[in-house]
């Protein structure tokens, strides 16, 4: 796995880069050696910030913690990530068609029991072609936290969401 860290507002340690390095060596039994994982850690007023994301072909796998101590972010966070990646076990196997992976039960928590998500209802409607504003002012006149589009500089279809933060976000196809 490709680990690329990244400090924002913060000076990162060597010591902390090897933690982090040490840490997701766990999931190489999970991921190649061509996934790409981005590890960010953020300072803001007295609380670290650590994100990892990991991509690989097309899959992409976020988790977040925040907490006083850097090092206890780091540990939250592989932590978040692990079960999510043990919840989703088998969608993970099926969709990157490898041979099962058997992870020990005593390094991640117990996931509930969910082999397949329930879909309580699915809807079809016309995406119309807009700018980002018009997508945003469609979203906070209907209330909703995300909305779908089709660009109409690109003619993809984009979706622009909400942010725990007040600001908006968009979601573009790659490639």
């Amino acid at each position: 796995m490709n680990i690329k860290i990244v400090g924002r507002k913060v000076n990162l340690r060597e010591n902390f880069k090897e933690l982090v390095q040490r840490k997701l060596s766990k999931f190489d039994r999970i991921f190649d050696e061509d996934a790409d994982a981005t590890v960010t850690v953020t300072l803001e007023k007295n609380r670290q910030t650590v994100e990892i994301m990991i991509k690989q072909r097309g899959m992409l796998y976020r988790a977040e913690a925040t907490a006083p101590e850097m090092n206890e972010a780091l540990d939250d966070v592989v932590a978040a990530l692990g079960n999510q990646i043990r919840r989703n076990k088998k969608r993970l196997e099926r969709a990157q068609k490898m041979q099962p992976v058997e992870l020990p039960d005593t390094y991640y928590d117990t996931p509930d029991e969910e082999d397949e998500p329930e879909i309580a209802k699915r809807k079809t409607f016309y995406v119309k072609v807009m700018t980002v504003e018009e997508a945003i002012l469609q979203m906070e006149m209907l209330g909703h936290t995300f909305f779908m589009y089709r660009d109409g500089d690109t003619g993809e279809i984009d979706v622009v969401y909400k942010r725990r933060d007040g600001k908006y976000g968009v979601l573009e196809p790659e490639g």
